[in-house]
């Protein structure tokens, strides 16, 4: 839009309006270069200011790669993250086997809401690391235990987040499929779940941490073996650059799973992306 002066000879004044203001392109940053950029930043400030705390307190990111390297050398890291990832992913997808089914019943029948939804709140709430004891006398000392821990940390989550998706589906859908004379389990293949997906997802990112802590837990309390069992010695001996060893590879570990989450979340719930009110700058 332009504007011109009373004179002849005035040159026309150019402004912009609203949208031609917003469709200006804005420079911005990749997203993987503000990640990258971060991280570096923190290993660098971690570097500098880590070399000037007692070794035994602390460490830096040269000596954890150092004592990365020894441990890789010894073959001791590798076996150990086997032994730990076995657990790890024998319970955390029986968790989301379990979990999700039971959080879309729980979301979807009010009777089934009023008879389990409480015991599902409750066993969320209950501090889980006090019946490690009680499930080393149930499952022994082996895999199973560790299974049984690392399921019990991580299914809750999802099963609430799944309850939570089911009850925010807009009755509106419903009624439609309702409708059309669609049998339940249509409604909820065909309109239940995939509304609910994004909650889903979410409550599988948030069991990844929660499967990894318990999976550290449990090798704490049973048999010490895997990762746990790195991180016990390590700290007996007062290598805590050894002890960081592990507690870094599980970091990498849960961020990448997340990061492989959030992939598969855009692929299988893409419409979730578009409709994110998050600016993309």
């Amino acid at each position: 839009m332009s504007i011109t002066t009373g004179t002849a000879d005035a040159q026309p004044i150019v402004t912009a309006t609203m949208p031609e203001v917003l469709s200006r392109p804005k420079f911005a940053l990749p997203r993987w270069v503000i990640t990258v950029i971060s991280v570096v930043t923190f290993f660098v400030l971690w570097e500098i200011f880590g070399r000037d705390v007692n070794p035994v307190f602390g460490s830096y990111p040269s000596a954890i790669f150092a004592a990365f390297l020894d441990v890789m050398r010894d073959g001791t890291l590798v076996p150990a993250f086997f032994e730990s990832c076995k657990s790890f992913v024998l319970g955390y997808v029986l968790a989301i086997v379990v979990g999700v089914p039971l959080g879309l019943v729980i979301g979807r029948f009010r009777t089934v809401e009023a008879a389990l939804g409480i015991f599902v709140t409750a066993g969320f709430a209950m501090p889980l690391v006090a019946l490690v004891p009680l499930l080393v006398l149930w499952f022994g000392l082996g895999v199973m235990v560790k299974v049984a821990v690392v399921f019990l940390m991580s299914v809750f989550p999802v099963c609430i987040n799944t309850w939570v998706g089911v009850s925010s589906v807009p009755k509106s859908l419903i009624e439609v499929g309702k409708s059309f004379v669609a049998p339940d389990h249509v409604i909820m293949r065909r309109i239940i779940f995939p509304a609910t997906l994004p909650y889903i997802m979410a409550g599988v990112r948030l069991a990844v941490g929660k499967a990894v802590v318990a999976m550290i837990i449990a090798e704490f309390f049973t048999a010490l073996s895997g990762l746990g069992a790195i991180i016990i010695n390590s700290a007996n001996n007062f290598d805590t650059a050894t002890m960081f060893v592990p507690v870094v590879l599980l970091m990498v570990m849960a961020t990448g799973l997340t990061g492989l989450i959030g992939i598969i979340e855009r692929k299988v719930a893409p419409w979730q992306t578009e409709l994110s009110g998050r600016d993309s700058a």
